[in-house]
């Protein structure tokens, strides 16, 4: 039966904590790590509902994208909602570990997934990250992802594309739809900032989950189409993805992505 230290080590490992952001909190953020890690649950965000499920379901561990707590925290109370989660998963002695932006820029991190889930060739990060090895020479390590297309195609079949990848019934987009692309860039989450890095490197799409109407003006100047299936799609996926991977790595354990969570946002 592996214990939440084992899981750790194995999650530094895929996603090492370097490759995370300045301003980022991941690792391990709540709990013992020789306790036992038998039941581990995946999850985008910890909710009310995915917290509630973990309960439930008496998880051990939860590996969750968005890290809770986030930011400092001056108390643990019920007054706020980080407090209240954070006292009933202490409380059902739930561990919390958020590998966040490290898993957005693992060499088999999220972006990496958007990318050959588009079908991108000669991939390569965005924005490099030095003084960290890849496993291997040709793993790409750093932020974003950017690369060609097999062959060039209307940004509509592109949409459609990302549509069925993401397994949404629509996105929000930035351009004429008839406009042939090739080179494109990929950045999860909400990650409007990455549209210069994008541009300079001669991307002509840049897909991401969401960002502000001032960059969506900015790239409709700079010529750059956007793609913006939502920053839950461009990301629950990968949660999915590293349930499997953890539930081949611990076989001892149970390991499952979370049932309950879903999009807040609706198509009305």
């Amino acid at each position: 039966m592996p214990t939440v230290h084992d899981v750790c080590r194995f999650l530094d490992d895929f996603a090492p904590p370097g490759l995370a952001e300045e301003w980022d909190n991941v690792g391990l953020l709540v709990g013992r790590a020789a306790a036992d890690a038998g039941r581990i649950m995946t999850c985008l965000t910890v909710t009310p509902y995915s917290a509630s499920e973990a309960v439930a379901e008496r998880a051990n561990l939860i590996v969750t994208h968005h890290p809770l707590p986030f930011r400092a925290l001056r108390r643990i109370t019920d007054d706020s909602t980080p407090g209240r989660l954070l006292l009933q998963l202490i409380e059902a002695g739930v561990a919390v570990y958020s590998p966040h932006t490290a898993f957005d820029s693992a060499a088999a991190g999220i972006n990496q997934r958007l990318a050959e889930g588009l079908g991108l060739i000669d991939i390569a990060p965005l924005r490099p990250i030095e003084g960290l090895e890849s496993a291997t020479a040709s793993d790409p390590i750093g932020a974003g992802r950017f690369g060609r297309l097999l062959q060039p195609e209307s940004l509509a079949t592109l949409a459609e594309r990302v549509k069925s990848l993401l397994n949404v019934q629509g996105l929000k987009l930035v351009g004429d739809l008839d406009r042939t692309v090739q080179t494109a860039a990929v950045a999860c989450g909400s990650a409007g900032e990455f549209l210069e890095p994008a541009r300079r490197l001669g991307c002509e799409v840049l897909l991401t989950g969401e960002t502000s109407f001032h960059t969506c003006l900015e790239a409709e100047a700079a010529g750059v189409a956007l793609l913006l299936p939502g920053h839950y799609a461009s990301e629950r996926f990968a949660l999915e993805y590293l349930a499997e991977i953890l539930a081949e790595t611990f076989p001892d354990a149970h390991v499952w992505a979370s049932r309950r969570e879903s999009d807040p946002l609706r198509w009305f």
